[in-house]
């Protein structure tokens, strides 16, 4: 028995062998498009809101309303997306949020009237709460060790494409109006579908399915392309080192390693799978862990979003629907752009800390020191922002969010895989 592991390794350690290389980096560049294409569709909706308000003399409950659809869209594309991903692949995932979110965001721009551009915003949020299978697919083809700081890495598109959408919106809006910016925003989707084929599927999702010798075949494409060579041995299952120890498995194995109820039970099909594992979330050992994790997440995109969405009516406070006309053309709308600009801003040093701190031996420590050194880097670095400042201060706590992933508690973080499941 203990010759025969010797002689295999899981994809894990394939990738712990294979490093950090240009694959990993054109899979980082590829996925990080898609980022930024979430983003800019997210912050947009800062800017066109006004204006649809202006052209089509609409209530403010009802310019409320383009963003709110855009939200309730994302919550079903998320559920819908992770347990489609997990069935049929990460790249039918890749491709549903890309070609669902780029689509329906083009056609935005050719809205006839108000409900039309209701119905498309809604079919973009179904999009984008698909769109946690980037982040997903660039994870499970990076060394497990280095994952938490190339989160940080690769969260740095979606402040990217903020800070593009602001640039973009700023040139756009004042000379063509609110649909070319519509139009305009849709482009990097349709960017990332023609790179799409360079990226194989994930390795470890075909392990985890019983393909191994698909695998297999990535993985050497890895090795040749990063000039690295596999361990020998057999790619195996990393369930096939451990089926002696799941008699008994308790609920945390239950979440730990979905691929491997799959195998157990070969008749069980994937939405009884989520069903299951959505239940084992609300038992004794993680219950406490479920809502804790809930509430923040709650409490973070809530202060996040709002305070980001809200700059727009912060920024143009004083204006009316007659003063206003069908897009901003008022220098003082300039305001706006600014203030986005600044909150986009200022999440690079946030993001700088984050990476570094799980770059170096530092994120071992307690977790309680790293957020306090986190604050006082962020803070030496407000002072720069002259303009705005208040957004600083308000925005970094809400976008901190990525350091809710270097949990050290176990339960947390298989809490957190079925919350981020693709």
């Amino acid at each position: 028995m203990a010759g025969a592991e010797a002689c295999t390794y899981t994809t894990d350690e394939a990738l712990s062998r294979l490093g950090f290389g240009r694959f990993q980096a054109m899979l980082l560049v590829v996925l990080g498009t898609g980022w930024i294409a979430e983003a800019m569709e997210i912050m947009l909706q800062s800017f066109v809101g006004p204006s649809v308000k202006a052209e089509w003399r609409v209530s403010a409950e009802e310019e409320g309303l383009v963003t709110s659809v855009v939200f309730v869209g994302m919550l079903l594309g998320a559920c819908a997306g992770g347990l489609g991903s997990d069935r049929f692949g990460r790249r039918l995932g890749f491709l549903f949020t890309t070609l669902v979110t780029g689509i329906s965001g083009f056609l935005c721009a050719f809205s006839p009237n108000y409900a039309s551009l209701i119905t498309l915003r809604f079919v973009v949020g179904l999009g984008l709460g698909a769109s946690h299978v980037l982040p997903t697919w660039f994870l499970e083809s990076v060394a497990a060790e280095t994952r938490g700081s190339w989160m940080a890495a690769f969260s740095s598109f979606f402040t990217l494409g903020t800070i593009l959408e602001a640039l973009l919106a700023w040139a756009v809006m004042p000379i063509l109006g609110w649909r070319w910016l519509l139009g305009l925003s849709s482009l990097p989707c349709f960017i990332l579908l023609i790179f799409s084929g360079l990226i194989p599927e994930s390795p470890r999702y075909l392990c985890s399915r019983g393909r191994t010798s698909d695998a297999m075949l990535v993985l050497e494409r890895i090795a040749r392309i990063n000039n690295r060579s596999l361990p020998p041995g057999i790619l195996t299952s990393d369930l096939k080192r451990r089926v002696d120890h799941k008699i008994g498995a308790s609920v945390t194995t239950l979440l730990l390693m979905p691929e491997d109820n799959h195998r157990i039970d070969d008749n069980t099909s994937s939405k009884s799978d989520g069903i299951n594992e959505f239940r084992a979330l609300w038992s004794h050992e993680l219950i406490r862990s479920t809502l804790l994790l809930w509430l923040v997440y709650f409490s973070i995109f809530f202060a996040y979003y709002g305070i980001v969405l809200l700059v727009s009516e912060v920024s143009n406070g004083n204006r009316s629907c007659a003063s206003v006309g069908p897009h901003l053309t008022q220098p003082k709308d300039s305001n706006l752009y600014i203030n986005v600009l600044v909150t986009s801003f200022a999440d690079l040093p946030n993001i700088m800390s984050q990476h570094w701190s799980w770059s170096s031996q530092f994120h071992r420590s307690d977790w309680k020191r790293n957020r306090s050194t986190h604050d006082y880097y962020i803070a030496r670095e407000l002072p720069l922002e002259r303009s705005g400042v208040c957004d600083c201060i308000a925005t970094l706590p809400c976008r901190s969010r990525m350091c809710l992933l270097p949990s050290r508690n176990q339960r947390s973080r298989h809490v957190l895989r079925f919350m981020t499941r693709s």
